[in-house]
């Protein structure tokens, strides 16, 4: 009987990278705006290439990007980039095709919901505010709950704890195999990877990185067919 759902939201809930994207695009326009003398392209290269180096969630990516491009920071350059990329963001901020749907069945079907995430707390309390998900989780777990960060098993195990469920009877939800299934199956948990927030392209390339998960979920809401069949057996 599976009791329990635990939910990645970067690429399972939310289409995190087109956000991001599309907020470093806005970024780059206002400071080119402002003054900056650099090429569109070689800037939005810079600023990806420092997020891959010192991780997606940084936020002072611009600081650090215009002292590396200039050896100074023009605050009036700076200001104008923020701005840019936080209007952006919040209007590209947006969830996937049916995962509203999938979390109002689910909760009305009683199955209880958790949230991991390796972010920072807040950054991931704002997407999930934001996008008007805060009724739907009894728990979130963020890389300051326990310090570390999937696969290791201490996030999977602490959301297990609240939500007071066994890993038999838990499925983790999530886009990246090596950390999102690999870690999750280590601790017994039923694992479904979201293919869907993966790039199309990279398909392949991203399944040979991990070992296979229990499901693929080519649509978010497969989610709840796959449990109410599960759970439907074993009544």
């Amino acid at each position: 009987m599976i009791k329990a759902v635990i939910f990645d939201i970067d690429n399972t809930l939310m289409d995190f990278m087109r956000m991001k994207r599309a907020a470093v695009d806005a970024a780059v326009d206002a400071m080119l705006d402002a003054g900056l003398t650099i090429s569109k392209e070689k800037m939005c290269e810079a600023i990806f290439e420092c997020y891959w180096k010192d991780g997606i969630e940084d936020q002072n990516i611009l600081d650090k990007v215009l002292l590396k491009e200039f050896g100074q920071i023009d605050y009036r350059v700076l200001a104008a980039g923020i701005i840019g990329y936080k209007r952006a963001k919040e209007g590209h901020m947006t969830l996937y095709p049916h995962v509203r749907l999938t979390l109002t069945d689910l909760l009305k079907s009683g199955v209880k919901m958790g949230l991991v995430s390796d972010a920072p707390r807040l950054p991931v309390w704002l997407r999930i505010v934001a996008l008007g998900l805060h009724h739907y989780f009894e728990h979130v777990v963020t890389f300051e709950d326990t310090g570390e960060r999937k696969p290791s098993p201490k996030p999977f195990n602490k959301m297990l704890e609240l939500l007071k469920t066994r890993p038999e009877e838990s499925i983790m939800v999530g886009d990246w195999g090596e950390r999102d299934v690999e870690g999750a199956k280590k601790i017994g948990m039923i694992t479904a990877w979201a293919r869907y927030g993966v790039d199309p392209d990279k398909i392949e390339e991203a399944r040979k990185k991990f070992t296979g998960a229990d499901y693929e979920l080519e649509d978010i809401y497969d989610i709840v067919r796959i449990i109410r069949g599960i759970n439907e057996k074993q009544e």
